[in-house]
C-alpha cells in the first residue's frame, strides 16, 4: 500500500496532547489512527526544549489513494549513538495492510537523509505483526532492552543499504 507521511503542526500536537481530535484531521482520520497524547506531549516538550526539528517530528499516515489518515509514526528525539528511534501505529481496522510497513520504510529514509546512522525500533515482546514489519523493512533483532520506562523490549536496528532505500529508475543500470 501507497502512504504519505503528513508532518503534524504544533497546533495539531497541541489539540493531540489534550486528547482532542484536531478539527482539520477529523474527517479525515479513522479511529485509533493518530499518535495518542503522550506522544504528542513529549513531541510538543522536546520541541520547546529546542532538540532539532526533524528529531521532534510527528507523522499522520496518510493513504495516498484518498488521504485518509491510517496511522501515525515520528521519531523520538535526536540520535543517541548516530541511533534515530522510532515509533508507529496503525489504526486498528487497516492493519494488515501493510500501512506500517511502508510508513516506517519512510521514516527510515528520513532518517538517514537526516545523517543517522541507524534507525532503532523497539517492540514489546511478542508483538509478532510489528516483528514482521520491522524485518520487512531490513531491520536486525539486537535483544531485549529494559526501556526508559521500566519496559522490557526487544530493540530492532536499521543500517542503510541501498537496495532497500534506493529504488531503480526503470530503464537505468544500478
Amino acid at each position: 500500500m501507497r502512504v504519505a507521511l503528513e508532518a503534524l503542526s504544533r497546533e495539531h500536537l497541541r489539540e493531540l496532547a489534550h486528547g482532542g481530535i484536531p478539527p482539520g484531521l477529523a474527517a479525515r482520520a479513522l479511529a485509533g489512527a493518530l499518535p495518542p497524547a503522550r506522544v504528542a506531549s513529549r513531541a510538543l516538550a522536546r520541541r520547546d526544549a529546542g532538540h532539532a526539528q526533524p528529531w521532534c517530528e510527528v507523522f499522520a499516515v496518510a493513504r495516498a489513494s484518498d488521504g485518509t489518515i491510517v496511522g501515525g509514526c515520528g521519531f523520538k528525539g535526536e540520535p543517541v549513538d548516530g541511533r534515530a528511534g522510532i515509533f508507529y501505529g496503525v489504526a486498528p481496522a487497516q492493519r494488515g495492510q501493510g500501512i506500517a510497513t511502508a510508513a516506517v520504510r519512510l521514516l527510515v529514509a528520513r532518517a538517514f537523509a537526516q545523517g543517522a546512522q541507524g534507525v532503532l525500533a523497539e517492540i514489546l515482546p511478542g508483538n509478532i505483526a510489528s516483528e514482521r514489519t520491522v524485518q520487512a523493512c531490513g531491520f536486525v533483532r539486537l535483544g531485549e532492552h529494559v526501556a526508559a520506562d521500566d519496559e522490557v523490549v526487544v530493540q530492532w536496528l536499521a543500517r542503510e543499504t541501498r537496495s532497500l532505500f534506493m529504488h531503480p529508475v526503470p530503464g537505468s543500470t544500478p
